[in-house]
């Protein structure tokens, strides 16, 4: 199972997670909980689908929201920075977007946006990904968060290689 591999993949290089979830509702860290003895990878997991919440729990600026909406890369950023700011975790994960049959905004129906954060060094090092997913809502929460999870020895291998966005 990919989980399981991802998480042999933490153990291998210390990771320690955490997540800022909104539109995969906290289905990143239950993914993970499903697999014995794998609560020691997560440091904390935030469920967090106001703006009001966004910024109060992640430090996500309301410029960040107005400017590039709920559904964009740049608070996905944010959101992952602020999961990391005050947490002994190593690597976090945001999610933020439309899991549901109906486009908002102009911006489609499936529509996720990806935030893989990693302190490493001393430096925080940023990735962020759009993606599309279809099916139910419940079918998108899913492929969205194996999605985050399977990306994350990925974007890490890239950090290992000196490597930011």
């Amino acid at each position: 199972m990919i989980v399981e591999e991802i998480l042999q993949y933490m153990k291998q290089y210390s990771l320690l997670l955490a997540t800022a979830e909104s539109c995969t509702a906290g289905r990143i860290v239950a993914l993970i909980a499903e697999v014995p003895e794998s609560g020691s990878l997560v440091e904390c997991g935030y469920v967090v689908y106001s703006p009001e919440a966004k910024q109060r729990l992640l430090g996500v600026n309301p410029k960040t929201i107005k400017q590039f909406n709920l559904t964009s890369v740049e608070v996905a950023r944010e959101m992952a920075e602020g999961a990391l700011r005050d947490s002994p975790a190593t690597v976090a994960i945001a999610t933020t977007g439309l899991c549901g049959t109906e486009d908002v905004d102009g911006i489609p129906a499936g529509t996720v946006c990806f935030a893989w954060g990693f302190q490493h060094e001393g430096r925080l090092n940023l990735f962020a990904r759009q993606e599309r997913f279809s099916g139910d809502r419940q079918e998108m929460q899913h492929q969205a968060a194996l999605h985050a999870l399977k990306h994350l020895p990925h974007f890490h291998g890239r950090v290992l290689a000196g490597e930011s966005e």
